[in-house]
Order: C-alpha cells, then structure tokens, then sequence
C-alpha cells in the first residue's frame, strides 16, 4: 500500500514500519528496491552514530535478505550513491542481478540506466512490494 511518493515516478511503499522503502520505477535492474531513512540524514558516516548507523545497516540486511527470498538473485547489491547537488538524502541502493547476466553486464553497468532502463506498471511495483512484505513478514 503506498505511503506517498518521493516524485512523479518513485512510488513509496512502507515495507517495513517507521522505514522508506521504495519499490522499483524506473531502474536498470529489476528488483530494485531503495531503503531511505525518514529523518532527513545527508551522510552515512558522518551524520550517524554508531548505533544508529548498525540499526539503519540492520533493515538494509533484511530488506537485501527479502529481496534475496523473493527473486532469487545471482547476487545482491548494495550501495549508497547520491550526490549533494540531486540526491542529497541518505539512501541504500538494493538490487538483485538476475541468473545469468553476462559478466560485462554486470556490477555498475547493470545499474547505469544509461544501458537501459525498465518501466514498471502500478500493478507491478505493489505485486513486487506484496511479495516483499510477506518475505519481511516472515524474517
């Protein structure tokens, strides 16, 4: 069920209670799924304490763990990315590469949208987040 979005094309689908989580919109990679915090928090070193840092790591690692259960990634990646001039919010990239993607297509290129990128319907987006919520529902 939606909460909000972020903009035009990024649905807001609360996954996990008192997290912003985002559901795939418009991405190079499939299963794609954004964990934001709601306080507004620029860096993910500096503007943490540690507990706060390892609790935000904690719903990363399950939300990745989630992903994981649901697609069946050949492997799991997470980053942060952002920069102070477009995204200056502090967000978690997680994104499962699909069974057997040719090597060169692989690590950052499957993330640049400049190789490509994919559209998801409203229906697609919630279907994904459905599966997501039981896959947290269940641990």
């Amino acid at each position: 069920m939606p909460t909000g979005r972020l903009s035009r094309a990024c649905p807001v689908e609360e996954l996990l209670s008192g997290e912003r989580l985002m559901t795939p919109w418009q991405t190079a990679l499939p299963n794609k799924v954004l964990a934001a915090p709601k306080a507004h928090i620029e860096h993910a070193v500096r503007d943490l304490e540690e507990s706060d840092y390892l609790a935000l790591m904690s719903v990363v690692r399950k939300v990745a763990l989630a992903v994981e259960r649901v697609v069946e990634p050949e492997r799991t990646y997470l980053l942060s990315l952002g920069s102070q001039q477009g995204n200056a919010h502090l967000h978690w990239h997680i994104a499962g590469l699909p069974p057997g993607t040719p090597y060169r297509q692989q690590q950052f290129h499957a993330l640049m949208t400049e190789n490509g990128a994919l559209s998801y319907t409203d229906a697609e987006t919630s279907a994904l987040g459905e599966r997501l919520r039981a896959a947290l529902a269940e641990g």
